[in-house]
């Protein structure tokens, strides 16, 4: 199986409906500070994404791990946007970051925040690490930088800049901050270790020259803190207690702690590191993402296709099907792969409750019921949604000709075969038995444009009055009723599972071709000429459907396949229960 999820380091205990309770490694370490009363009993958390593009949904398992956690302790959870790279950012993203968490159901109250409301602080404090004789600048290239730290077995030399006077690096530092050196020409790094075995220890730079106008402070600045020294810095700044990060900066904790030491800042923050995620059949890399927007490959950042936020919202997932998804996943300390079956599986789950079913057909083909009184047009009583005991019931109207899928005849069926075929008996569903008697086709090309039937008057709901066995039953939607739509079959962006994990393949070459299909003929049945946005429903036995939150308009609808019926993961689970 793909999925894989750590159950040592992460339980889901469900109480009550829609209230999860997490208890992992994380809430060990929170529980072991509240009992040493290391932070006087707090507990505050902060999600702080770089406003460099949408968020993904492996942004939605930290948002719901750093609100999840604060709630969960009583705390509090801060957003802080880390913009410390002018040339990538724009508010675009800030606003579609804020829109995100709300949607997901998180509220960051009166605590929004920015990097960049501390960076006359981080000046500061650069200032005082140069007076400390803890950074200097560096006249090298970030290509020397690099040959310069060394490797895993080999410790880094030491910039020939390194032992720089302290008055010659305040003095050059306040020149950077001027805007008189030009962009790569000089940075400022710490001085620490040049022979630690750790990297990122080996004399990091804590600031670099950008000329570029900021979202937010426009051209006031020129130097900009790097992550590494921001991060820490704005955490202790806002008196956050334990700030949650993904694996890949396990090996930068020592920096993180170094600045807060050195500096003796007053909140001496925790940081804590869990296991991405990983998600088959999709990329998780905003860079990769943003090349599918650029080059075209999707249709922005809100592609249904795409693993962003925005995109499973425009698809038809629910904030409580995502957030189930984060919660099923839990928290790990080794990375893993989970099958995106998962994901599918937690929306499909939800929609099969609240979803009301209806009849559409995609690929229309016209049945034609012979001995059908001409003009007499009947209501047939269907529910909405036998799961859901409150649901109730609408009507359908039927009539002499109706719109049967393409699918579901054959002239020349294989055995087995209990749809519509020449002298073949089929339920339509809720209405009546028809039996194929004729078939009209095309003159030119032979295709079958109409079949014609004939109806049995007794056995109107679909059972037969003399007890005969039908065992197929197809849906349908009368030709007089039906409202036009398009529909949009969406599946896997790519077509291998792992995109982009063999380094001498282009993931632009695994993209599936087939990722959407578009048809615009589509018939479906008259309630739906109601639906608006964001509406959800099951089109029987074709899958979940969303109208587009976009190009869908008032008497042009557009529906998103949301997801199959087919559920992968439940057959999966049922399997490996069974095993057991």
């Amino acid at each position: 199986m793909d999925a894989q999820v750590d159950g040592k380091a992460n339980e889901l205990n469900s109480t009550e409906e829609n209230e999860k309770v997490y208890s992992n490694f994380i809430q060990d370490i929170i529980d072991e500070d509240n009992r040493t009363n290391r932070y006087g009993g707090r507990v505050h958390t902060r999600f702080p994404p770089e406003p460099n593009g949408y968020l993904h949904i492996g942004h939605a398992k930290s948002i719901c791990l750093n609100f999840g956690i604060a709630e969960q302790n009583g705390g509090l959870c801060n957003l802080r946007f880390d913009d410390t790279n002018p040339s990538k950012e724009d508010t675009e993203y800030v606003e579609s970051i804020k829109a995100d968490v709300k949607w997901l159901g998180f509220d960051w109250e009166d605590r929004l925040y920015y990097a960049s409301d501390y960076f006359d602080k981080m000046f500061e404090y650069a200032v005082k690490l140069i007076k400390m004789g803890k950074a200097y600048v560096c006249d090298l290239s970030a290509d020397e930088i690099r040959e310069y730290r060394g490797t895993l077995t080999e410790p880094g030399k030491e910039s020939p800049y390194r032992n720089r006077s302290v008055e010659e690096n305040l003095d050059l530092f306040m020149r950077m901050k001027n805007g008189e050196f030009e962009e790569g020409s000089r940075v400022l790094r710490a001085k620490i270790d040049m022979a630690s075995p750790n990297l990122n220890m080996r004399d990091p730079v804590i600031y670099r020259i950008i000329k570029a106008s900021h979202h937010r402070s426009g051209d006031k600045w020129c130097i900009y803190p790097m992550y590494d020294f921001a991060h820490p810095i704005s955490d202790s700044l806002e008196g956050i207690t334990h700030s949650i990060c993904t694996l890949e900066f396990e090996d930068h904790r020592p920096l993180y702690n170094w600045v807060l030491e050195t500096l003796d800042m007053e909140c001496k923050t925790r940081q804590i590191e869990f296991a991405r995620l990983n998600l088959t059949y999709t990329v998780m890399s905003k860079r990769k993402l943003l090349r599918l927007v650029q080059e075209g490959h999707v249709r922005g950042w809100d592609d249904p296709r795409m693993p962003t936020i925005s995109g499973l919202r425009r698809r038809g997932y629910t904030p409580s099907a995502i957030r189930n998804f984060c919660a099923r996943i839990g928290v790990a300390k080794s990375n893993s792969t989970v099958d995106i079956s998962l994901l599918e599986h937690c929306i499909r789950e939800e929609l099969n409750q609240k979803a009301q079913r209806v009849m559409a057909v995609l690929r229309p083909l016209k049945l034609v019921i012979d001995n059908y009184p001409e003009g007499m047009v009947e209501e047939f009583e269907v529910e909405n949604n036998p799961e859901d005991p409150n649901a109730g019931t609408r009507k359908v109207p039927f009539s002499k000709v109706l719109y049967i899928e393409k699918d579901d005849f054959c002239e020349n069926p294989p055995k087995k075969y209990f749809r519509l075929a020449p002298g073949q008996e089929v339920r339509l569903k809720g209405a009546y038995i028809v039996k194929c008697v004729d078939v009209v086709k095309d003159d030119k090309t032979g295709e079958i444009t109409e079949v014609h039937c004939t109806y049995d008057p007794q056995s109107r709901g679909g059972n037969a009055s003399d007890g005969r066995k039908v065992k197929g039953t197809i849906h349908w939607v009368s030709a007089a009723h039906a409202i036009d739509a398009e529909v949009r079959l969406y599946d896997h962006l790519f077509s291998v599972p792992n995109p982009g994990a063999d380094e001498n393949v282009d993931f632009i070459e695994q993209l599936n071709p087939n990722s959407l299909e578009v048809l615009k003929s589509c018939k479906l049945e008259p309630s739906l000429a109601g639906a608006k946005p964001g509406d959800a429903f099951q089109f029987l036995r074709l899958g979940y459907f969303c109208v587009d939150l976009v190009d869908s308009k008032e008497g042009s609808l557009v529906f998103n396949r949301t997801v199959t019926l087919k559920d992968t993961w439940a057959k999966i689970a049922s399997k490996e229960k069974e095993d057991k």
